[in-house]
């Protein structure tokens, strides 16, 4: 019974940790669609100076 207890607090203190942590940062309201729904941003495109095949690949050809 003690190992319940003690499980029970250590849940609720890992809880309140990661809610303070958190902070207003959570979003507990579920999934979102349509014009609610944010999405992240689209990765950078690779700038035009790179080239597409590495020098070591490009010197053995």
């Amino acid at each position: 019974m003690w190992k319940i207890v003690v499980g029970f607090i250590a849940f609720a203190a890992l809880s309140l940790f990661v809610i303070m942590k958190a902070g207003d940062k959570v979003d507990m309201s579920g999934e979102k669609h349509g014009a609610d729904a944010i999405h992240a941003p689209e990765p950078a495109a690779a700038p035009a100076s790179v080239p597409a095949v590495p020098a070591s690949v490009a010197a053995s050809r």
